[in-house]
């Protein structure tokens, strides 16, 4: 049999039992929908909207946080760039969780002791509000936007699968759906609500990857040794898989481009703001501290297991069934659990469902956490402070953020359809690059550096963010290659993959730059007050 007749076969196994697989979904989109609504009803006030009323313990916070961050690049690209690229393909789960440290040692205790809700509460501390906040509002925007495109490509490839959605439109219209689902879950449910989703979606995902981690583990005797060597033997590439070069390394392009992305992965965690606004729903630094130890326990377990999720994918699928179904390889890991039930089997039906469910939870957890983001960082920042300059209510506020979910939802889904194909993984790493760039300067500068100023620090995101997006646009992710945005175009002048190696040392330099050639006096009284507020948490709110 063919590879594409298997996957034909895996599209139509999974369509025979396509009630099970319907009532799966629904039931998990019920449950959460559910869950928002209790927590639509708990919510009173702006506090509650933005940061759940701070009364999360550092054990919930931390299951959310990993929730939030273990995304469909996690489950869905990680596995298929394993599956397909080896070693190489690991990489990311290496630089997905050694970020973790970045954002633990630097960030975590002094942003929840400094700030409110956004990032643009600490850096407005010390500097202009109004620019400030204007900067720091966009540039949360643009980096949730890119790292909502990840999810909803996710959503398409997942679902497409599973329904046997072939056209286009069926995928563009899996997408659209995804986006209203956010836009539902944020603007009733909003941090409590997302959180909630957040948790129970990371019970599920650990849950789900266990299983299959198991079972993998169990056709293999155990033997992790024979794991890889059958991987390496079914992927027709030899002990090559095994080694670096596969997917870098072939070029001196390519050495630079993984240089690139490792310099992205390990410091854009630290930027993210779906993840920094997590640190402001506990009652305290120490919480927000523990809570990112929660988190690494959590989500250092789950990438280990990517191991067996794409290895055994390499072992027990053909590379050709898994390009045929996706050509990055994004549904390695519910097409090994198809595999592992049984093809022609209602058990493999049954297994492909589930999983798959799970990782449709996934993809509706993190779009949640990342829209609630992106329309808080609008109204508290841009709405309120800059707009209407303070003078805007707490239920005002929430109205505001409200509008724009629903406006960050419709662009989401515009920019989704396009990037449908693109490896989910790949794309999620565009935005840490984003945020490494833009945000993470202006927040160690901000917090550690006593000279920093307004200008230093509109330099440091404009100029990070501008020439990281740029580099994007012109790069083969969006044209000048088979798997493209524009597969069609050809405009890529800028020959790497992830702009981090150039972006991210531009964002620092900028922020340097403009603060040296500023002639603004930096409020040095300011400083030590936001020195002393974020190591010890006095006066935080």
């Amino acid at each position: 049999m063919s590879p594409v007749q298997q996957t034909v076969l895996a599209a139509n196994e999974a369509s025979e039992h396509r009630p099970l697989i319907i009532t799966l979904f629904a039931l998990f989109v019920l449950a959460t929908l559910g869950i928002t609504v209790w927590a639509g009803r708990q919510t009173k006030d702006a506090a509650d909207f933005y940061a759940g009323g701070r009364q999360f313990s550092a054990f919930q916070n931390g299951l959310a946080v990993s929730g939030d961050y273990m995304s469909a690049a996690s489950f869905l690209g990680i596995a298929g760039a394993i599956a397909i690229f080896g070693y190489d393909g690991f990489l990311y789960s290496i630089g997905f969780l050694v970020a973790w440290l970045v954002a633990l040692l630097l960030v975590a205790e002094p942003l929840r002791n400094s700030g409110r809700y956004t990032m643009g509460d600490v850096l407005a501390y010390r500097m202009r509000q109004r620019p400030v906040r204007t900067a720091a509002g966009t540039s949360t925007i643009v980096v949730s936007i890119f790292y909502l495109l990840a999810q909803m490509a996710g959503a398409g490839v997942l679902v497409s699968l599973l329904l046997g959605i072939t056209s286009d439109a069926g995928k563009i219209l899996i997408v659209a759906l995804v986006g209203v689902l956010m836009i539902v879950y944020v603007s009733i449910g909003g941090m409590k609500g997302t959180t909630w989703v957040q948790m129970v979606k990371a019970v599920l995902l650990i849950g789900g990857t266990l299983l299959i981690t198991f079972l993998v583990l169990l056709k293999f005797d155990f033997n992790i040794s024979d794991l890889l060597g059958t991987a390496a033997e079914n992927s027709g590439k030899g002990a090559a898989f095994l080694e670096p070069g596969l997917q870098y390394g072939a070029t001196g392009t390519s050495k630079l481009d993984f240089i690139s992305l490792g310099i992205a992965l390990v410091l854009g965690t630290a930027g993210l703001p779906h993840i920094l606004i997590r640190f402001y729903t506990v009652p305290d630094a120490k919480a927000a501290r523990k809570s990112v130890n929660w988190a690494i326990g959590i989500i250092g377990g789950f990438y280990l297991m990517t191991i067996a999720l794409g290895f055994g994918a390499a072992a027990l699928i053909s590379q050709e069934e898994i390009i045929a179904s996706n050509p990055s390889g994004n549904t390695a890991a519910p097409l090994l659990a198809l595999h592992l039930g049984g093809v022609d089997s209602t058990w493999g039906a049954i297994l492909l469902a589930t999983i798959s469910a799970v990782a449709f939870a996934t993809i509706l957890a993190v779009v949640a956490g990342l829209t609630l983001a992106s329309s808080s960082s609008f109204a508290h920042d841009i709405y309120a402070n800059v707009i209407r300059k303070g003078k805007a209510s707490g239920a005002e506020e929430v109205r505001a953020a409200r509008w724009a979910t629903v406006f960050i939802g419709i662009v989401s889904i515009g920019l989704g359809a396009l990037a449908r194909d693109l490896n989910v993984a790949g794309l999620v790493a565009l935005a840490f690059a984003v945020a490494a760039s833009a945000n993470l300067p202006t927040i160690l500068y901000s917090l550690f550096w006593k000279r920093f100023t307004t200008q230093g620090a509109l330099w440091s995101i404009y100029g990070g963010l501008i020439v990281a997006v740029g580099l994007v646009l012109f790069s083969p992710v969006v044209s000048g290659d088979p798997k493209a945005m524009f597969p069609e175009a050809d405009f890529a002048w800028f020959p790497l993959k992830n702009p981090g190696i150039i972006s991210i040392p531009f964002g620092f330099l900028m922020g340097w730059l403009g603060t040296v050639l500023s002639k603004e006096e930096p409020d040095t009284k300011k400083y030590a007050e936001l020195e002393v507020r974020s190591l010890t948490g006095t006066g935080a709110h």
